[in-house]
């Protein structure tokens, strides 16, 4: 059995996944769009949680939010299911697919697809695939995986396994998909509106007591970056500096692939809503995106010891100072200017 869903290739899996659910119920809602009404861009660096043994920076939201938040945003009946059991969760997979001929999304570990090649796979926990048929004679899944060309399989064992990797961030088994879709529809403008609201009060008003989060965040991370060498000597404070980069380069989308695709989300607002404005906050998202970007090529050259302009990590705390503080006065700009609309 296998249900009718077209394969549409995306640049981050969450986006794609929630674009693939929602478009079996004839929803259509770009990548952006998803990510943009998920109140997904966000920033946050961890020192006291670990991944791969280095203190944790995420640029987006945390796995599993962006499908709860969207669902809720359109008064979609939505839920999302975690197990202890292998064998429950691969027969609650084939209760909701089979059963209810209803697509599921699996969040799973890379660096055990089968499909994807050997060079590709990390150890990542927070990868999103929707699971959208099943051959009941071989036990071989049909896979919408948004960052592959066309549509994959997966075999009972492979996907049992990759549902529960270890690591820093235990799946077990988590899957989620639709329940019940609202008899209407509601009207996209409000939504919109709402939801950047939300991502503006997420990235620059967070309490001064949360200094982990949003802008604090970055301005935190500022700080503690010009320690490292101190602190730590300086092989480890360049392994940081790696964790860092592979956040915002090589990780899903990536820190400053997030920047871009909130800066699409605010183009295509603007065209869904009327309110032209927003046109060149998107823009200007799109340049704040640049400057993730430029951090990230110095902090490689940093690395790679081919730093020719002897850029110290004071000077990477500078950049990442100013990031912060230009992050910090966007989001609460266009705060403003979307609160005079909402009223």
């Amino acid at each position: 059995m296998e249900l009718q869903l077209q394969h549409k290739p995306a640049a981050h899996c969450e986006n794609g996944t929630i674009s693939n659910l929602l478009r079996y119920y004839g929803v259509e809602v770009s990548e952006p769009m998803a990510f943009g009404l998920s109140s997904g861009l966000f920033f946050v660096h961890l020192p006291f949680v670990k991944a791969g043994g280095m203190p944790m920076t995420a640029f987006r939201t945390f796995p599993g939010l962006l499908f709860k938040r969207i669902t809720k945003l359109f008064g979609i009946k939505s839920e999302m299911r975690r197990f202890l059991s292998k064998d429950r969760a691969m027969k609650k997979l084939d209760e909701v697919l089979l059963g209810q001929k209803t697509p599921v999304g699996c969040v799973v570990g890379i660096y055990y697809l089968p499909y994807y090649p050997i060079e590709y796979r990390v150890h990542f926990n927070g990868h999103n695939i929707c699971i959208v048929g099943k051959d009941e004679e071989t036990g071989v899944y049909s896979v919408l995986d948004p960052v592959t060309i066309e549509k994959v399989t997966l075999s009972t064992k492979d996907l049992k396994k990759v549902r529960f990797t270890k690591g820093t961030y235990p799946l077990m088994g988590q899957m989620y998909w639709i329940k019940q879709m609202p008899e209407v529809i509601p009207d996209l403008k409000p939504l919109i509106l709402k939801a950047i609201k939300k991502n503006c009060k997420h990235m620059a008003f967070q309490p001064k007591f949360i200094p982990f989060a949003g802008t604090n965040g970055i301005i935190y991370l500022s700080k503690k970056i010009r320690t490292w060498e101190k602190t730590m000597g300086q092989k480890k404070a360049l392994l940081n500096l790696a964790q860092i980069i592979r956040m915002l380069e090589e990780t899903g989308t990536g820190g400053a692939g997030f920047r871009y695709v909130y800066g699409a989300f605010l183009q295509e607002a603007a065209e869904k809503t009327g309110l032209d404005f927003m046109n060149n906050y998107s823009a200007e998202m799109t340049q704040i995106g640049d400057k993730w970007r430029e951090f990230s090529y110095q902090s490689s050259k940093m690395l790679k010891k081919r730093n020719d302009e002897g850029l110290t990590f004071d000077d990477l705390g500078d950049m990442l100072e100013k990031l912060g503080e230009t992050e910090r006065d966007f989001f609460r700009r266009l705060y403003v200017d979307i609160d005079r609309c909402s009223e």
